[in-house]
């Protein structure tokens, strides 16, 4: 029945992930509910085990219809790989308490400011070509990367939201190219993880078969619906993370 429930949960999480980013926040809480005995950091590389074939599904299928900036995104995926292993590293050293209570304040900047600015990913006009876009890609992949190996939530949502202001994308084209960093900043983690032995491999191939099928149906509605689409469910889903983020801060 667990494997049955956290299936399930990876299924959904593959949708939302597809689409904008933020699977985290359905597979990560189903798998400490379900499994309450086991060790968080197992947990968690667990979750990257069935997200990154979810993403890396993600990422081959919006290729096939999305024309991808691959010189500006092999920088950007090096620099997502290099700054997920420096986060890890320095996770080892520092706690990530200070972040953890300033979260809901980033989310609610981000959620307000999209709000604010009805227009914002709406039209796909990249501020940056050649050199300096793959400067630009270099610097958000290493920076969130970063982030998504030293605490990880909403890394998905933040990386959209940071392609659409700084990068000038539409949100369409920012959840594409996002799926390509968030690959190499997530399997930077799993490796990093898995190397531990924080990783429960006895379930890992429903959760990523289950990824890789909410994730087909989270792409073909994304690819279907366009960027009004992905902005409504990227506010849903920053407010959802507000909340949960929110709660947590205040245990």
């Amino acid at each position: 029945m667990d494997t049955v429930i956290i299936t399930l949960a990876s299924a959904l999480a593959g949708f939302i992930d597809a689409s904008v980013g933020g699977g985290g926040l359905v597979l990560v809480p189903a798998l400490f509910a379900t499994y309450p005995n086991v060790a968080p950091a197992t947990l968690l590389g667990t979750n990257k085990s069935a997200s990154v074939w979810g993403t890396l599904f993600a990422a081959w299928r919006y290729q096939k219809q999305i024309p991808l900036q691959w010189s500006a995104l092999r920088v950007g995926a090096v620099c997502a790989l290099l700054g997920a292993c420096a986060g890890a590293y320095t996770l080892t050293l520092v706690s990530p308490q200070l972040l953890r209570q300033a979260m809901p304040l980033l989310l609610l900047a981000v959620l307000v400011y999209t709000l604010k600015n009805k227009q914002l990913g709406q039209l796909h006009q990249p501020r940056f070509e050649g050199r300096a876009q793959r400067g630009a890609m270099g610097v958000c992949g290493a920076v969130m990367g970063f982030y998504d190996g030293f605490f990880g939530p909403g890394t998905g949502s933040l990386l959209v939201f940071v392609l659409v202001r700084v990068l000038g994308f539409d949100f369409l084209q920012a959840s594409a190219h996002s799926k390509v960093l968030n690959l190499a900043s997530n399997l930077a983690a799993l490796l990093w993880l898995g190397w531990q032995g924080h990783v429960l491999w006895a379930i890992c191939l429903p959760m990523a078969l289950a990824n890789m099928a909410g994730s087909w149906l989270g792409t073909r509605m994304a690819l279907g619906q366009g960027s009004g689409y992905v902005r409504g469910l990227f506010i849903v889903v920053v407010a959802a993370l507000l909340a949960k983020t929110a709660h947590d801060a205040l245990l």
